[in-house]
Formats: C-alpha cells, structure tokens, sequence
C-alpha cells in the first residue's frame, strides 16, 4: 500500500543495484587504495628513498577520502555497498554509518601523521623491512574493520591487521623486537580464535553472517536461542584485543619494543578496533544481551582504568607508563559500554576518538624527547624544557588531555560519561572515572617534572643548550596536537558526531534500511 512502512522485522531482503549512487564507491575506495598503494610500496621496497614521497601524499590522499565518505554520511545517512551482485545477506556488504565514518576518518588522520613521522624514525633497514607497505596495509584492515557490514569479514579484516601488525613490530628483527612479537602474537592469536569459534555459533545460530540481518532476526531467537553464551564469547575476545583487565598484560609486554612509530600506531588504533567491534556487536546487534552483561562489563571498566594507570605510575619506562595509560583508557571506554545508554554510548565514543589522536602524539612526543635526551628512562631523563620548550609546551598539552583537563579534548567525554554514571546511580563508577583521572594527573605530573622540568643529569651547560627538533617529526607531533587543542576548545562537533553515532547504534533502523531498502509503495 503506497505509503505503507513495512515493520523492522519484517524487511524485505530485496535489493535494488540502482540504488547505489556514484558517491557511495567511497565506502570501498579507502580500502581499495591502501592496498593498492601498499601493494607498489612492496614492490618498490628495495627503493627506500622514494618510498615515503609515495607513502605521505598516499596517506594524505586517504585521509581526504575518509574525510569525504564522513561528510557524504553525515549529510545521506548510512550508505551500503554490495560487491558482486550477491544481494544481501548473501553477498560481501560495506555499510558505513557515523560510527564507522568517524572512527575511519580519525584513523586515517593518525595514519597521515604515523607516515609523516616515520620519515624520520624509520631508517633505510627499516623501509626495507617494509614500514610504509605495511602501515599502507595494516590501515586497510583497521578501515576494513570500521567498514565491513558482515561479521565474518570483521574477521577477516582483524586477520589483515594481526599480519600487518607482525611484520611492524618485528620492523629490523632486533631481539627484544621478536620478544615482544611472540608475546603479542600468542595472546591476539588466542583473541582471533576466540572471535572465529563465536562467529561459527553464531552463523549456526542465525543462517547469517550480515549484520543487518542479524539486528533484524535477534530479537526473534532471543527467547530460543543461547545468546548470552554466544555475547560472552564475543565480550572475552574483543576485550581481548581491546586490552581490558584482566586479560590486558600482552600489551605492555609489547609495546614498548618496536620503532616508536610503531608504538605510536598500535597505541593510536589498534586496541580501538576492539573496542569498535565491541560496540557494534553489544551495542547495536545485542543490546538486550549486553544489559544483562552491564554490570560485569563496568567492573572490568573500573578495574582496568584504575589498575592501568596504578601500572603507569609504576614505571620507569615512559614507553612502559604510556602502554599502561593506553590501558586505562580502554577501561573509560568500556564503562560507556557498560553503562549503554546515549550518553554513556556517545561518551565512549567521543573518548576512543580522543584516545586516538592523543596516545599516537604521546608516543610521538616520547620519542622526540628521547632523541633529545637520549633515554626513556625517568631515571637518566631530564632538561627537555631547557633542550626546547616547543616540545615542552606540546607535551604539557598532551598530559593535561590524556588527564581529562581542561581545556583539551579529553574532558569533554570524561563528563559525560561521569554524568551518564550519576544518571542512573553508579556513583562508584562515575567515582572510578575521576580517581583515574586524578592518578593520571600525578603519572604524567611526575614524567614532566623528572624528564622536562628537572635539569639535564650531570648539570653540563653542553646539556642545557636549546636543540631543534626534526622537522617530519614536529609537524606530525604538532599536527595531532593542533586537534586536540581545537577538539577541547570547539567540542560541540565531536560531541554532535558522537551523540549522532550513538543513536545510530540504540536505534540500527537506518542502518539495516540501507542494507535492505523497502520500497515506500508497492
């Protein structure tokens, strides 16, 4: 009947290909182009000095694209791509919601800025060893991941990034490289398994692997189906990767042992995939499952943000404190899960945006003093301030944003999920929350006042006298910073990108319409 809107449950699985504009080949563009780049950059990886003038304009070109896909979201709504002509659910679906556009476009802004910097940290062994092809690679699957509408495909864009991430980290084969890898591969390849053995429940569970379908047909198998043990398998996994408590320890295991670069990316990208794949999946496919989870999921939030950055506060290593930090910040993030609501939703969001942008310029600020202090070690560290006061200034800001305050990007989302805990009376979460912040402050406190405020060891004028910077590296570093400041101090688009976001995952209608559009008359 004209007019007539069919029900949710009651969608049709027809597909139009007509439907699909010109300007939604931007969903798969991103993908496509960095494996295509990545694949010249491995041919050409023998040619260390033109590498990097492909890789940057590559990298910038893809975060114009991102940028695009993001804005064409934002003003269409969620666009669907099907490859092949397999029609839903049968066939490969990108479906790109503000979720998914978001997180894409911010990684590809510290992808640019991880490609800008590498031009100074990564040697002529390193390029040979393949850095740019497979940063061009390992941000194919992380795009991917953000991108993909069916399940077993998330999986397969994990797998892209897990053997991208592998030949980063053992980037020049030193031996604490390949330590570090076989901590970090051994623990992600249990996660991965983990992953692979809940989507085979779920595909005999469902007959589907489409997450469009899926939102559609959970709510008739809720009350037949085991889909609490098939969420929990699917919550051990992704927080797995995500680097929550307690099964977090791989991380700072590994972290600190390959090119700082290397570590910058990880920290940036890596462990909010996880969190992505744990939003998209509790959050928009299982709601009504991840209720019954909340209060787990807020005690490993509490306990991973408070013993994270308990851990940071305990190094010596400030490549070692920063990883831990990285973990704190997967617990605030996961405390917006927990609590489920839009603004405990949107405030997870807006943070692993935040989260994004400041630990990759963390890494990036570490590395610089070290190179002009020579150790990451608090111990032998001391006089940046003196050394150069651009770097200073630029890390003091990081500090106050990783702490939550003001006027930087990190407060913004720490309030609202402090609000969204108060609203419906988790006190001692909202408390947890604070206490971390406050446990933050004192950890990059006492790395500012030991490595940048207190003078140089040994107290010779040669230390003290004010050293340039390099010049990749700075305007990566000044770059990130630049949002972050601009992220703190103009919220109000962040926060309408996340509240949007989150909307989108209460409420999946437009995103399951976009894979299964229904003609408004018959």
């Amino acid at each position: 009947m004209a007019g007539k809107t069919e029900p949710l449950a009651d969608l049709s699985v027809a597909y139009t290909m007509e439907k699909v504009a010109a300007a939604d080949w931007l969903v798969a563009a991103p993908v496509i182009w960095c494996i295509l780049v990545g694949s010249l950059l491995l041919m050409l990886r023998k040619h260390t000095r033109i590498q990097p003038l492909i890789a940057i304009p590559a990298l910038g070109i893809l975060a114009l694209m991102t940028l695009g896909l993001l804005g064409h979201v934002i003003q269409n709504g969620t666009v669907t791509m099907t490859m092949g002509r397999w029609l839903p659910p049968f066939g490969i679906s990108f479906t790109v919601d503000l979720l998914g556009a978001f997180f894409a476009a911010t990684s590809a802004l510290v992808a640019l800025g991880a490609g800008i910097y590498g031009r100074s940290d990564v040697d002529d062994t390193g390029r040979r060893y393949g850095f740019y092809p497979f940063l061009l690679l390992i941000m194919a699957g992380i795009l991917g991941a953000f991108m993909t509408g069916d399940i077993f495909n998330l999986y397969v864009w994990f797998e892209v990034l897990l053997i991208s991430s592998f030949g980063l980290l053992v980037l020049g084969s030193e031996r604490k490289q390949l330590d570090g890898a076989v901590k970090y591969a051994f623990l992600n390849l249990i996660a991965t398994t983990l992953f692979l053995v809940a989507t085979g429940y779920l595909y005999g569970l469902f007959g589907t692997l489409n997450m469009a379908d899926i939102a559609v047909k959970a709510s008739e198998l809720r009350g037949t189906a085991p889909l609490m043990t098939l969420v929990t398998l699917y919550l051990l996994a992704f927080a797995m990767k995500a680097a929550a408590f307690p099964v977090n320890f791989w991380l700072p295991a590994s972290y600190h042992t390959p090119r700082l670069v290397v570590s910058a990316l990880f920290a940036g990208l890596l462990t909010k995939v996880g969190i992505y794949a744990l939003l998209r999946i509790l959050g928009m496919l299982f709601p009504f499952e991840r209720e019954e989870l909340s209060f787990l999921i807020a005690i490993t939030a509490a306990l991973t943000m408070v013993l994270g950055v308990i851990g940071a506060l305990a190094q010596n290593d400030i490549r070692r404190s920063l990883g831990f930090l990285v973990i704190s910040g997967i617990g605030v993030m996961m405390a917006g899960l927990a609590l489920g609501s839009p603004a405990g939703l949107s405030g997870a969001i807006f943070y692993a945006a935040h989260s994004m942008v400041v630990m990759t310029a963390l890494y990036f600020a570490a590395g610089i003093g070290a190179r002009l202090g020579g150790s990451f070690e608090l111990t032998s560290a001391g006089g940046l301030y003196a050394r150069n006061a651009f770097l200073a200034a630029m890390t003091l800001i990081l500090f106050l944003s990783v702490a939550g305050l003001p006027p930087f990007s990190g407060l913004w989302p720490k309030i609202m999920l402090v609000k969204a805990s108060l609203d419906i009376g988790a006190w001692w979460l909202a408390a947890s929350i604070l206490v971390t912040g406050f446990l933050t402050t004192i950890t990059v406190g006492r790395i500012w006042v030991l490595a940048y405020w207190r003078p140089a060891p040994g107290g010779d004028d040669a230390d003290t006298l004010p050293i340039s910077l390099p010049a990749g590296a700075t305007v990566a570093l000044a770059g990130l910073v630049a949002i972050t400041i601009a992220a703190g101090v103009w919220p109000e688009p962040v926060m309408a990108l996340a509240q949007d976001a989150a909307r989108g995952l209460i409420d999946p209608s437009a995103y399951v319409l976009s894979v299964f559009p229904v003609e408004a008359s018959q």
